[in-house]
């Protein structure tokens, strides 16, 4: 039945891709600008335009374009450059592991942070310690990341001279290094999704621990630590989840600032550089990465939901 359940869900996912290639496609031609313009700068004449634009493919219909890149992404190409004449799959292959990295990073800070806490302050209500969780996840859902990283590289440099941004550190030269500069630009980057989850499992927690057979539980003198967590946290966590599901395409999209303000040469920064281009490759390249993976995702949740709850199956 399982099996039966992912089945549905992965058919139903073809079509999302489909049309999301679609307007990942379409999305970078209706930005103000024109690549070949960008690329011949003030040297744009009428003749040196149209001879770049017929080499590159760009004279061709938009739809005659869009079914020659859809066949060539169904083989694995993405094209290449419009500027550095490069494979796209090259480039993203060499940045992809730094935005994986900081992503990771930040979504297992977040989960650190949000369950304990948010078990904790459900478990103690409006006891003084979820006074504070509650307090400091407001706090933290309020304040943009972007300023409080500048805030974290401005502050210490003034008052200790200590600077968290230097060299990039390779992680085939320097692995500690490559670790250890991916700390701070994780943990500013899942501060305002630990807050959102850890709201989320309080909120949930407290409305499972009001229900019957949690009042029963309690009655027959079980542990407080098996209701909470083997009776309520199982059935609460499914909005967590729901949550979490839709947090990751924030976490990457919000790598786009931290890996500029830290000088990460992640895909974000690469992507935010090719927009400036017009580098049409690779902006779909990039988000058709994207797209591709908040599916699978989202795929991965629902196949989650069938195993926390069997009722979901039927």
């Amino acid at each position: 039945m399982l099996k039966r359940y992912i089945t549905k869900r992965l058919l139903v996912a073809i079509p999302s891709l489909l049309i999301a290639s679609l307007i990942v496609f379409t999305l970078p031609r209706l930005i103000p600008g024109d690549a070949v313009q960008l690329m011949l700068a003030e040297k744009a004449y009428a003749k040196d335009i149209a001879e770049l634009r017929t080499k590159l493919g760009l004279d061709r219909p938009m739809y005659v374009q869009y079914f020659d890149w859809l066949g060539h992404v169904a083989r694995g190409d993405l094209g290449e450059s419009l500027w550095t004449r490069r494979p796209v799959l090259e480039e993203i292959g060499q940045r992809l592991p730094v935005t994986l990295t900081l992503a990771g990073f930040a979504l297992t800070f977040a989960l650190c942070i949000a369950l304990p806490v948010g078990i904790l302050s459900a478990a103690r209500q409006d006891s003084v310690a979820d006074f504070f969780a509650r307090s400091t996840a407001i706090l933290g859902l309020s304040v943009p990341n972007f300023w409080l990283a500048t805030l974290l590289i401005v502050l210490p440099a003034i008052w200790w001279g200590w600077r968290p941004v230097g060299d990039f550190a390779d992680f085939r030269v320097s692995p500690l290094g490559y670790l250890r500069q991916m700390v701070l630009p994780a943990v500013i980057l899942g501060i305002g999704a630990s807050a959102a989850l850890m709201r989320l499992t309080r909120g949930m927690l407290l409305e499972v621990l009001r229900q019957d057979y949690v009042r029963t539980a309690w009655a027959k003198g079980l542990a407080e630590r098996a209701i909470v967590l083997k009776h309520g946290l199982r059935n609460a966590i499914i909005p967590v989840v729901t949550l979490l599901g839709t947090q990751l395409p924030q976490i990457i999209g919000g790598t786009v600032v931290i890996e500029t303000v830290f000088g990460l040469p992640g895909m974000s920064r690469f992507l935010f550089d090719a927009i400036n281009q017009r580098d049409y490759p690779v902006i779909q390249g990039v988000n058709l990465l994207v797209v591709s993976t908040v599916v699978m995702v989202n795929l991965a949740v629902d196949a989650l939901y069938a195993v926390l709850d069997p009722r979901i199956r039927y």
